[in-house]
């Protein structure tokens, strides 16, 4: 495979990293090179935060204990919403069968079953702590963009993930955050304006970890096209 080819297949969403640093040099050329993506008349929607060492223990700690706490106190979650649907309100086939079988082969591999709450919590609960990778990202865009802004989003995500996997470098996006936003953007200085779009975990992967192994399986290309004649 050429190397960009390779930088895609070998894409992933890591839940373990070890803490081996990423220099504020690099990051700030993975963010360069997301930005190279397009979007709707140039209007690069993006707005990036980095969260490195102490603010990103303590960030992690404020959302740790508030999801501890919904935990202990189904009601509090009331107070803790995303700003924008990411997963529809009502599941339906294909997706739900795909989301299943993603999250339970996960949990398989984990030795988590079904009904195991506690096991499931703490498994969940390693989002909030970036699945301990050494740096945090946050994203943010102004709330009175359109979806097409979300659409450029999306692509300039893409860049920023395989531009990494380019310096053997890995990642997680994870919209887990979302829900904390009203922590979250008052912490990384956020202005009114501005909606949580997601988080993103960014490090070396931890080799020696069994998640790690999990590569999630994609449909194939035959499935989901349709030849127009």
């Amino acid at each position: 495979m050429n190397s960009v080819e390779q930088a895609i297949e070998t894409r992933m969403s890591v839940r373990a990293f070890t803490q081996e640093p990423v220099s504020s040099e690099r990051i700030l050329k993975l963010l360069n090179l997301a930005a190279r993506a397009p979007s709707g008349t140039n209007t690069q929607p993006w707005r990036a935060y980095v969260l490195e060492g102490q603010k990103l223990s303590d960030l992690c700690h404020q959302v740790c204990d508030a999801y501890d706490a919904i935990a202990q106190n189904p009601e509090l979650e009331k107070e803790y919403q995303p700003a924008y649907d990411y997963y529809p309100k009502k599941w339906f086939s294909p997706y739900i069968d795909r989301r299943r079988e993603n999250g339970w082969s996960l949990y398989g591999l984990l030795g988590i079953t079904k009904g195991d709450k506690e096991k499931m919590h703490a498994q969940h609960r390693k989002n909030f702590e970036f699945f301990g990778a050494p740096v945090g990202l946050f994203f943010t865009i102004d709330k009175e963009l359109g979806k097409g802004s979300m659409l450029d989003y999306g692509m300039f995500l893409e860049n920023l993930m395989i531009a990494a996997r380019g310096v053997d470098l890995d990642t997680c996006p994870q919209a887990a955050w979302n829900a904390y936003a009203k922590i979250i953007l008052p912490f990384i200085g956020a202005q009114e304006n501005e909606m949580l779009v997601c988080g993103v975990a960014l490090g070396h992967a931890d080799k020696s970890a069994i998640v790690n192994t999990f590569h999630t399986p994609r449909v194939s290309a035959q499935e989901f096209t349709t030849w127009v004649k």
